[in-house]
């Protein structure tokens, strides 16, 4: 696609909205899906895919327009119309971003919306499916279901995640330690490019396609879709939660799960979930630590095998119910037993109304038993947040850590989300709990991974380092946070931007850089 667009003297704004409406005499034209902030269905728009509260305040910079692509066609104009007259780009699927880098912006920009775009074509003959970038893992799962009782696919259990972002981050949940992450089940993939051209794997190349697995593709151009490789599950699966407070000795458990889960059958994912709930005594508080887990197989073989390897948990078959691949995903998401599966195909109606702000850990030694007591009285202290706890092992440890971006392989034991969340409104309620969030991160360093600190891309954090959106991007800026998500994959990545990306049109807060730095 080609557009020749002459001068104009209008704003950026109008320029570019001039560009869209110039190039839409198609049948179906990108002008029926801008929302400019004039019109009526602007805010609803907006707010429909921003899944965190703190950037729904009313000085949070606005997009000057939304445009909700429905072919792709659309994103090719948009794409081609924001670069010629200046205007930043911010590529939204499912809007999880932890930091709103999908959507919020402090230069002039607009959203490309992908949630339009949520096609899901599953060839059960081949084991694979094309997915569209704005498709909901709820929605994949679905209709992998409808075609195959037993095939699945290894993604979150965010069942409201939008593909494009998730796998484009590495992509992981609890079938990970048999399957790897979604990036490693990822067999080819269609993407829009600075110039506007719809390259796949074999017109990307080989580089281009290492780089949008794990090393987030928004650095690189617009996923349209995903070619994904299935994986095979039985046709039952066991999940069970055991609970466990301090006082019940929960500290022992925990401590013996850091040295068994990441070597435990590769059929079997136990996550540790801590939450801060009512203790037995007066209204104290105390931590829960639930076990979570899943086996890809019945009940009658699973109870042997835990009763071997991790009899601390005490396990009882009254603990596990037996399900369909497809309902543990509802289960995991902590939707009640008995739900249909078609919520699965349904987003909520009414946006998010929590605040909340996430970190995240690797952890390769196991913390000392004494120290999950300091831990967990921070925990209290904190009143709200919440860490998951989820193991690596198996085929985590046997991919190569520069296989893809995504290098937190071999080495770890498991890794750590930190979520914090509330309900009060304003700027003085966010910077105090951001700042409890920082003080329990502070917390952990001597538990942490080190040099660098590792954190997961999926788990967006500008703490770690972040650019201003400006014509110019800070290699040393970039290389801290980078350094941090991507490890000795960094500079790759930096490579390749460059080559496909010279001119770094497509940027945010925590972009890959160009080797020049512009």
């Amino acid at each position: 696609m080609v557009i020749n667009v002459e001068a104009a003297s209008g704003s950026p704004n109008e320029n570019f909205l001039k560009c869209l409406y110039d190039h839409s005499k198609t049948p179906n034209p990108v002008s029926n899906v801008v929302y400019t902030q004039s019109n009526n269905s602007f805010s609803t728009i907006l707010n429909m895919h921003i899944q965190n509260k703190r950037f729904k305040a009313a000085a949070t910079a606005k997009p000057l327009a939304i445009v909700t692509a429905q072919r792709e066609s659309h994103v090719q104009t948009t794409i081609l119309c924001a670069k010629t007259h200046g205007i930043q780009i911010r590529i939204r699927s499912g809007g999880h971003d932890f930091e709103g880098l999908s959507y919020v912006s402090d230069v002039p920009y607009v959203v490309l919306d992908l949630f339009p775009l949520y096609s899901v074509d599953v060839d059960i003959s081949s084991a694979t499916a094309w997915v569209e970038a704005g498709a909901t893992l709820g929605q994949l799962y679905y209709h992998i279901y409808e075609k195959s009782k037993v095939h699945a696919f290894p993604a979150g259990v965010c069942t409201s995640l939008g593909t494009g972002g998730h796998f484009s981050g590495g992509g992981y949940g609890n079938l990970m330690i048999k399957y790897g992450l979604s990036v490693d089940n990822i067999i080819d993939a269609k993407i829009v490019d600075v110039n506007g051209k719809i390259l796949d794997r074999k017109s990307m190349g080989e580089d281009l396609f290492w780089a949008i697995r794990g090393g987030g593709g928004a650095n690189f151009g617009v996923i349209l879709s995903w070619k994904i490789k299935l994986v095979p599950v039985p046709a039952k699966v066991t999940v069970f939660t055991v609970k466990k407070i301090v006082e019940d000795g929960a500290a022992d458990v925990l401590y013996k799960w850091q040295e068994v889960a990441p070597n435990l059958d590769k059929n079997l994912f136990i996550k540790a979930q801590h939450l801060v709930v009512d203790g037995t005594k007066g209204g104290k508080k105390t931590v829960q630590v639930a076990f979570i887990g899943e086996f890809l197989g019945t009940i009658d073989r699973l109870l042997p095998l835990v009763s071997k390897s991790f009899p601390e948990l005490g396990l009882k078959k009254s603990d596990c119910i037996e399900m369909p691949w497809i309902n543990s995903t509802l289960y995991w998401y902590d939707i009640p037993t008995g739900t249909p599966l078609e919520t699965l195909l349904t987003a909520p109606k009414e946006p998010m109304t929590i605040y909340f702000k996430g970190k995240s850990d690797y952890i390769k030694k196991p913390i000392p038993k004494k120290a999950l007591y300091v831990i967990w009285d921070k925990l209290i202290e904190s009143k709200s947040m919440s860490m998951q706890w989820s193991p690596y092992g198996g085929k985590m440890a046997k991919i190569p850590s520069s296989a893809t971006p995504f290098p937190h392989r071999a080495g770890n034991l498991f890794k750590i989300l930190y979520f914090l969340i509330w309900t009060e409104d304003g700027d003085e309620a966010n910077n105090r709990y951001l700042n409890i969030s920082r003080s329990f991160y502070d917390l952990m360093a001597p538990y942490a991974s080190n040099s660098p600190r590792e954190t997961i891309l999926n788990y967006r954090d500008t703490d770690i380092g972040a650019n201003h959106p400006s014509n110019t991007t800070s290699t040393n800026i970039a290389t801290t946070y980078g350094s941090k998500y991507f490890k000795e994959n960094f500079d790759r990545l930096v490579q390749i931007k460059t080559r496909v990306d010279p001119l770094n049109f497509f940027r945010h807060e925590q972009s890959i850089p160009t080797k020049s730095g512009n």
